[in-house]
């Protein structure tokens, strides 16, 4: 019986990001187009006996109850596996940058441990443990690009075709809370179709928070500027501090030299065409 895995949980980027609404509850309303790149941390995942969950960091250092351990705590909880786990992390996805890192990392600790404890729950399953966690796990587990509606808990396969883009994450990092508290942010977009999505997929909408971020943390502008200097239409992804823009075939000559201040990332990504770990759980397309 296997003992471990290692496993990749890749990145995504939100080609979109639109608020529609907010709930008497206070939990915004939005629609995105997720969608999946090979920009990947890795887990190694060890099944332990006795119930005990450890985490050692390979990278830079998470915080103490980052989402992977409340991931494996949360499917133990829901399934009462007596089990336990072992996970090292090789981080490579920068955290509050909108990439997604963190909710990557969670679901891939669900999709692992749910083999490893041999609990065959099915991915409708373990998607309502991982929005529990965080907004952005339920996609990580749906297998595919997604739409993404409601608080992240509705999703729709989406089909893209292939791309490359190039990303630059200033040093600064982003709070998700404290772009949704702002007073500022816009909180009515009028709902968006997929079929004029699909039209224009690299150039369609806006992301609502951007503004907002910009005024928060200036370097996401600057970002967006370095990208301009190249002919580069860039766009903040999610809710962090990365900028984004997509190369068109053929143009990549002077795009190349895209250059950052030492201190600030620059990584050239292509899209996927399924999650790496597509057809983990039951229910998966």
């Amino acid at each position: 019986m296997r003992a471990f895995y290692d496993l990749p949980a890749p990145a995504k980027l939100n080609l979109f990001l639109h608020v529609t609404g907010r709930r008497a509850d206070g939990y915004h309303l939005l629609q995105s187009a997720f969608m999946l790149i090979d920009w990947c941390d890795t887990l190694h995942v060890e099944r332990r006996a006795g119930g005990a969950l450890s985490r050692q960091d390979l990278g830079p250092t998470l915080p103490a109850d980052d989402l992977i351990l409340r991931a494996a705590r949360a499917l133990q909880q829901a399934s009462g596996c007596a089990e336990g786990a072992h996970i090292m992390v090789h981080k490579r996805i920068p955290a509050q940058a909108g990439l997604g890192g963190g909710s990557s990392d969670a679901a891939t600790t669900l999709l692992a441990l749910n083999r490893l404890w041999r609990l065959g729950l099915n991915r409708a399953q373990l998607a309502r443990i991982g929005l529990a966690l965080g907004a952005d796990v339920p996609f990580f587990l749906h297998g595919t690009h997604g739409w993404v509606e409601g608080i992240g808990e509705r999703i729709r396969t989406l089909q893209l075709p292939p791309a490359r883009f190039v990303v630059v994450k200033p040093p600064q990092g982003l709070e998700t809370a404290a772009i949704f508290r702002d007073p500022a942010l816009k909180r009515d977009s009028k709902p968006a179709i997929i079929a004029g999505f699909a039209a224009d997929p690299y150039g369609f909408g806006h992301n609502d928070l951007q503004p907002v971020a910009e005024r928060l943390c200036p370097q996401v502008g600057q970002g967006l500027a370095l990208l301009a200097q190249h002919g580069l239409h860039g766009r903040m992804t999610g809710s962090g501090s990365a900028v984004f823009a997509p190369v068109v075939p053929g143009a990549m000559t002077g795009v190349t030299e895209v250059q950052v201040p030492p201190d600030w990332g620059l990584r050239w990504c292509s899209n996927l065409e399924f999650h790496p770990l597509g057809g983990w759980a039951p229910g998966e397309v």
